[in-house]
């Protein structure tokens, strides 16, 4: 074989069905390993089998030569690979707060969005890496445990976690403080001469909601006040579900003086609930949100909210990847970031009739 054949075998971009060939099985055994599909049985044996023949034929990295050493980031570029960036503002949040954080430094941030399918994760990072990216984000639009495949090991730049982190925590990952976010607006309302505090939540299998109602039960424990299974109501982040919950808490014989709502899309149906019903924000009852988004701004009265810190996190990770570049020390596993509380002027004082 003379030797243009042999460049040309050794830069053939390795596809799923060489490593079906490598690990002794079929394509689909290997779609389904590298997806890292739950419901579907495969024996540890033939799992690790088929994760290693992708490791030692490179799949996924397009033929790319791993470097031992980090390169800089200055005067290169970062690679953003996002599930979703159009349905909600926190990824270009966080993409806006890494460009500041890396603009002085002359850093291109380069963004692709996969909707959260590994193929497409694979081919983004792939085509990334081809394109000069010294460093990759990795960021989630929910916070959430993640997996990412095999193509994301042992790569030739570091990698951070942006608001999501590996049960392995192999990766640095930074994630908002969605406990003490909260236990702040929680807190606010306490503050404020609050007893009866309703809660209108996300949906309950996500960890964000899970987290603030965490931190919503800690503020009354640290206050001494009772927790009411009553006083929860859940939505799924839509202004409908705040609207229909909020119309619960109101039907309570003891209705809620606050309604601490997990989402500002949620406390805008709570808003409307709360008028349909004949009372007023904040005379009769007080509401804080959470995410501040702009629609917060133009309710009257204007929304008290928490502030989801995805800008800072954006600037952390771009601190990190400088620090690994640099062979700087490694963080803990997962970084929080602290949540702000905004106020405005939906929430107010306990009126005592």
């Amino acid at each position: 074989m003379d030797a243009s054949a042999k460049s040309r075998r050794a830069s053939k971009r390795v596809t799923m069905m060489d490593v079906a060939k490598a690990a002794g099985c079929s394509q689909a055994t290997v779609s389904v390993v590298l997806n890292n599909t739950k419901d579907i049985k495969i024996s540890a044996e033939l799992r690790a089998r088929v994760v290693e023949a992708a490791r030692s034929l490179g799949y996924g990295m397009g033929g790319i030569v791993r470097r031992a050493a980090m390169p800089e980031l200055r005067g290169g570029c970062v690679g953003f690979i996002v599930d979703q960036i159009s349905t909600t503002p926190e990824a270009v949040n966080a993409i806006e707060g890494a460009r500041q954080e890396s603009w002085e430094d002359e850093v291109t941030i380069l963004v692709a969005q996969t909707q959260g399918r590994a193929e497409h994760e694979e081919r983004a990072l792939e085509r990334l890496l081809r394109a000069g990216a010294q460093g990759i984000v990795y960021m989630s639009i929910f916070t959430r445990r993640v997996a990412p495949g095999p193509a994301f090991d042992n790569l030739p730049v570091p990698m951070v976690l942006l608001n999501c982190y590996t049960s392995d925590h192999r990766f640095p990952s930074v994630v908002p403080d969605e406990i003490n976010g909260g236990r702040m607006a929680t807190k606010a309302m306490i503050e404020l001469g609050h007893r009866r505090i309703g809660m209108v939540t996300g949906e309950s299998f996500m960890e964000a909601a899970q987290d603030r109602l965490i931190g919503y039960r800690r503020a009354l424990k640290e206050a001494g006040l009772p927790y009411d299974d009553q006083l929860i109501a859940e939505g799924s982040w839509t202004p409908t579900s705040g609207y229909e919950a909020t119309q619960k808490l109101l039907a309570l014989q003891d209705r809620p003086t606050a309604i601490f709502c997990q989402n500002d899309k949620m406390a805008m149906g709570c808003f409307n609930a709360i008028r349909d019903a004949g009372l007023q924000v904040p005379q009769d009852i007080s509401v804080i949100g959470y995410d501040d988004d702009e629609l917060g701004r133009h309710l009257r009265p204007q929304l008290t909210t928490v502030d989801l810190p995805h800008r800072a996190m954006g600037a952390w990770a771009i601190r990190q990847l400088e620090e690994q570049s640099t062979g700087g020390t490694k963080p803990p596993a997962v970084h929080k970031v602290s949540c702000t509380l905004i106020e405005r002027a939906s929430a107010g004082a306990l009126s005592i009739s």
